[in-house]
Protein backbone atom coordinates (compact mmCIF):
# COMPACT_ATOMS: atom_id res chain seq x y z
CA UNK A 1 0.00 0.00 0.00
CA UNK A 2 1.49 3.32 -0.85
CA UNK A 3 2.54 6.19 1.68
CA UNK A 4 -0.19 8.64 1.00
CA UNK A 5 1.40 12.40 0.89
CA UNK A 6 -0.91 15.16 1.99
CA UNK A 7 1.06 17.59 -0.28
CA UNK A 8 3.76 19.12 -2.52
CA UNK A 9 5.56 19.95 0.59
CA UNK A 10 5.55 17.12 2.97
CA UNK A 11 8.01 15.61 0.90
CA UNK A 12 10.86 18.19 2.20
CA UNK A 13 10.30 16.49 5.72
CA UNK A 14 10.92 12.75 4.70
CA UNK A 15 14.27 14.06 2.77
CA UNK A 16 17.32 11.33 4.00
CA UNK A 17 14.50 8.92 4.83
CA UNK A 18 12.95 5.84 4.10
CA UNK A 19 9.76 6.77 2.85
CA UNK A 20 8.08 3.12 1.42
CA UNK A 21 9.09 -0.53 0.95
CA UNK A 22 6.51 -1.72 -1.72
CA UNK A 23 4.81 -5.58 -2.38
CA UNK A 24 6.75 -8.18 -3.51
CA UNK A 25 6.37 -8.49 -7.98
CA UNK A 26 7.27 -11.40 -9.27
CA UNK A 27 9.86 -11.43 -12.63
CA UNK A 28 7.81 -14.52 -14.51
CA UNK A 29 9.87 -16.07 -17.78
CA UNK A 30 6.75 -14.72 -19.73
CA UNK A 31 7.15 -11.11 -18.20
CA UNK A 32 10.86 -11.50 -19.90
CA UNK A 33 10.56 -12.80 -22.62
CA UNK A 34 7.79 -9.81 -23.37
CA UNK A 35 10.78 -7.45 -22.76
CA UNK A 36 12.82 -9.30 -24.82
CA UNK A 37 10.61 -9.14 -27.90
CA UNK A 38 9.46 -4.98 -26.97
CA UNK A 39 13.54 -4.28 -26.96
CA UNK A 40 14.62 -7.04 -29.62
CA UNK A 41 17.32 -7.97 -27.26
CA UNK A 42 16.95 -12.50 -27.57
CA UNK A 43 20.30 -12.99 -25.95
CA UNK A 44 19.71 -16.52 -24.75
CA UNK A 45 20.91 -16.15 -21.33
CA UNK A 46 17.14 -14.48 -21.06
CA UNK A 47 14.86 -16.96 -22.72
CA UNK A 48 16.26 -19.80 -23.79
CA UNK A 49 15.66 -21.41 -19.95
CA UNK A 50 17.48 -25.16 -21.13
CA UNK A 51 20.52 -23.52 -22.42
CA UNK A 52 20.36 -21.12 -19.61
CA UNK A 53 20.06 -24.12 -16.82
CA UNK A 54 22.67 -25.79 -18.57
CA UNK A 55 25.17 -23.38 -19.81
CA UNK A 56 24.95 -19.84 -17.50
CA UNK A 57 26.46 -19.32 -14.26
CA UNK A 58 23.06 -18.39 -12.84
CA UNK A 59 21.84 -21.88 -13.87
CA UNK A 60 18.48 -20.20 -14.97
CA UNK A 61 17.36 -17.73 -17.29
CA UNK A 62 17.80 -13.52 -16.22
CA UNK A 63 15.77 -10.95 -16.71
CA UNK A 64 17.56 -8.32 -18.27
CA UNK A 65 18.77 -5.21 -16.41
CA UNK A 66 16.72 -2.87 -18.21
CA UNK A 67 13.77 -4.87 -17.31
CA UNK A 68 14.46 -4.22 -13.73
CA UNK A 69 15.18 -0.76 -14.43
CA UNK A 70 12.13 -0.09 -16.44
CA UNK A 71 9.94 -1.22 -13.41
CA UNK A 72 11.27 1.59 -11.52
CA UNK A 73 7.47 3.45 -12.52
CA UNK A 74 5.59 0.90 -11.30
CA UNK A 75 6.89 0.47 -8.20
CA UNK A 76 6.93 3.72 -7.12
CA UNK A 77 3.58 3.72 -8.15
CA UNK A 78 3.05 1.43 -5.16
CA UNK A 79 5.56 3.22 -2.93
CA UNK A 80 3.73 6.80 -2.90
CA UNK A 81 0.80 8.56 -3.62
CA UNK A 82 -0.46 12.02 -2.87
CA UNK A 83 -3.63 13.20 -1.30
CA UNK A 84 -3.40 16.00 -4.09
CA UNK A 85 -2.96 13.62 -6.96
CA UNK A 86 -0.58 15.17 -9.93
CA UNK A 87 -1.19 16.33 -12.79
CA UNK A 88 1.45 13.93 -13.99
CA UNK A 89 4.83 12.64 -13.44
CA UNK A 90 7.81 12.55 -15.42
CA UNK A 91 11.59 11.03 -15.27
CA UNK A 92 14.05 13.37 -15.62
CA UNK A 93 17.19 10.62 -15.24
CA UNK A 94 19.43 9.15 -13.07
CA UNK A 95 22.83 9.82 -11.53
CA UNK A 96 23.90 6.49 -11.09
CA UNK A 97 22.70 3.00 -11.74
CA UNK A 98 24.60 -0.34 -10.82
CA UNK A 99 22.94 -3.28 -11.74
CA UNK A 100 24.55 -5.85 -8.73
CA UNK A 101 22.81 -9.21 -8.83
CA UNK A 102 21.13 -10.94 -11.23
CA UNK A 103 17.10 -11.50 -10.99
CA UNK A 104 16.31 -14.97 -12.02
CA UNK A 105 13.43 -16.19 -13.53
CA UNK A 106 10.63 -16.71 -11.12
CA UNK A 107 12.02 -14.52 -8.48
CA UNK A 108 10.19 -11.71 -6.73
CA UNK A 109 11.43 -8.08 -6.60
CA UNK A 110 10.31 -4.91 -4.05
CA UNK A 111 11.70 -1.49 -4.11
CA UNK A 112 12.92 0.37 -0.96
CA UNK A 113 12.76 4.26 -1.42
CA UNK A 114 14.94 6.80 0.40
CA UNK A 115 14.23 10.40 -0.34
CA UNK A 116 17.05 12.08 -1.24
CA UNK A 117 16.45 15.57 -2.43
CA UNK A 118 12.82 17.45 -2.96
CA UNK A 119 12.48 21.00 -4.20
CA UNK A 120 10.11 23.24 -6.15
CA UNK A 121 11.55 24.33 -9.70
CA UNK A 122 8.53 26.11 -10.50
CA UNK A 123 5.55 27.04 -7.94
CA UNK A 124 3.63 23.28 -9.02
CA UNK A 125 6.41 21.27 -10.38
CA UNK A 126 8.52 19.32 -7.99
CA UNK A 127 12.19 18.13 -8.01
CA UNK A 128 12.50 14.81 -6.71
CA UNK A 129 16.03 12.33 -5.94
CA UNK A 130 15.15 9.07 -4.49
CA UNK A 131 17.76 6.55 -4.00
CA UNK A 132 16.03 2.88 -4.90
CA UNK A 133 17.27 -0.36 -4.21
CA UNK A 134 15.44 -3.19 -5.75
CA UNK A 135 15.76 -6.07 -3.65
CA UNK A 136 15.67 -9.78 -4.23
CA UNK A 137 13.41 -11.98 -2.05
CA UNK A 138 15.80 -14.60 -0.70
CA UNK A 139 19.04 -13.20 -1.61
CA UNK A 140 21.32 -10.89 0.08
CA UNK A 141 22.29 -8.42 -2.46
CA UNK A 142 19.88 -6.52 -4.13
CA UNK A 143 19.50 -6.13 -8.13
CA UNK A 144 19.67 -2.96 -8.28
CA UNK A 145 20.62 0.66 -6.79
CA UNK A 146 19.98 3.74 -8.35
CA UNK A 147 19.73 7.51 -7.73
CA UNK A 148 16.30 8.58 -9.76
CA UNK A 149 15.64 11.92 -10.46
CA UNK A 150 11.78 12.98 -10.97
CA UNK A 151 9.76 15.94 -11.84
CA UNK A 152 6.01 16.05 -10.23
CA UNK A 153 3.56 18.82 -11.85
CA UNK A 154 0.62 19.23 -9.69
CA UNK A 155 -2.80 21.02 -10.69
Amino acid sequence: MPKTLHSPSTLKDLISQEISVTDWFNISQDRIQQFADATLDHQWIHIDVERARRESPFHAPIAHGFLTLSLLSHVMHEAIAFEQNPRMAVNYGLNKVRFISPVKAGKRVRGRFVLAEAKLRKPKELQSRTNVTVEIEGEDKPALVADWIGLIYFA
